[in-house]
């Protein structure tokens, strides 16, 4: 199928991700909606909207629709070929692959779930690849929708190709979607938190490149009580920074961190890096800070090092600027203006 044709259908993997790693390792897209039983019978959305409200009695006709328009999405007009685009829990990354084939009602670990066979081309994109408007409609709070404003489709396959999002064209219109099909527009919602969150990532990532990033990781170190000495622009030996306890930095524990600004994931070499630097300077500690994030091979090694070394990709240095944000010093404070808010958090129908 070609690129042009292709739909883009956002589906979750759990509220928490709890199905993420298992769609990701097992070549799936997983609904929620355990509640509704098998849909293959279902022949178009009428049926659908029946099974719901047969599964769910007293259900109101607007969540009726809502639910049944996206388990019509997932199992009937989904595609082979379609894009599929998982916004991923447990790290800052979304998952890129095509469907390959058709609705299952299969066995999953020991209950039966909503299924559609996936190959994840581009299981660690990061978020910060995307523009904002783009992850606006990644943030709309539904399970399953069909993803098409701003020339979504031509974007997304560009990802999926390993080029960069060339950005929304006005003059350009895109493939005007279905009506039955629900999308990002008709979302109850957008998670407002993770639009700021993005918003914050997308603003680190235009003032802090390149050895600025090294400078704004040593100030939250510094803020969190760490003695640290920075290398200077240049090569670094693998190190970028070392730290210690006490006036001097001289107790322990000593921490090796190498930082990497690039916008794509590590690979384990900068990893094993780190860890031989660990060893030259006997550090018993590594941070490894990474801003595109970390490929599989990375993450599945550095699980035997759980307690030596630590990963932060964006969203783990973004969270500690919130917790540090006070003490860091006024010329960062005024590159990256802050304000904490508080909003009411109201239900929503992912499922």
């Amino acid at each position: 199928m070609s690129t042009m044709s292709s739909k883009i259908y956002l589906a979750r993997a759990g509220g928490s991700g709890e199905d993420e790693t298992y769609a990701l390792d097992n070549g799936v897209a997983i609904l929620g909606f355990r509640e509704y039983a098998s849909l293959a019978g279902a022949k178009d959305y009428d049926d659908i909207v029946s099974i719901v409200k047969a599964a769910t009695p007293g259900i109101k006709p607007r969540a009726a629709g809502n639910f049944a328009g996206q388990l019509w999405a997932f199992a009937l007009a989904m595609k082979q070929g379609d894009i599929v685009l998982l916004p991923r829990k447990l790290t800052s990354q979304i998952a890129l692959g095509r469907v390959k084939g058709p609705y299952k009602y299969a066995k999953v670990g020991s209950e039966l779930r909503h299924v559609r066979e996936v190959e994840w081309i581009r299981p660690d994109v990061p978020r910060s690849v995307f523009g904002q408007d783009l992850l606006a409609s990644f943030g709309a709070f539904m399970t399953v929708c069909n993803i098409t404003r701003n020339n979504a489709e031509e974007r997304i396959a560009a990802v999926l190709q390993g080029k960069p999002d060339p950005g929304f064209t006005p003059s350009t219109t895109g493939v005007p979607k279905p009506e039955s099909v629900v999308g990002e527009d008709e979302s109850p919602g957008h998670d407002l938190t993770l639009a700021a969150n993005d918003q914050i990532v997308a603003h680190i990532q235009s003032k802090f490149q390149g050895h600025a990033l090294s400078w704004l990781v040593d100030s939250v170190l510094v803020a969190d009580g760490w003695t640290t000495k920075v290398s200077p622009p240049g090569p670094d030996g693998g190190v970028d920074i070392l730290a210690g306890r006490g006036p001097f930095g001289l107790d322990a524990p000593r921490l090796c961190v190498q930082v990497k600004s690039q916008n794509s994931p590590a690979d384990v070499t900068i990893y094993r890096t780190l860890q031989g630097s660990m060893q030259s300077f006997k550090a018993e500690q590594g941070l490894l800070v990474c801003w595109g994030g970390f490929n599989k091979v990375v993450l599945n090694e550095a699980k035997q090092g759980h307690f030596t070394v630590r990963l932060w990709e964006s969203s783990d240095l973004v969270s500690a600027i919130y917790r540090t944000y006070e003490k860091l010093p006024a010329e960062i404070q005024a590159e990256l203006p802050l304000k904490r808010v508080w909003m009411l958090v109201k239900e929503t129908t992912e499922e």
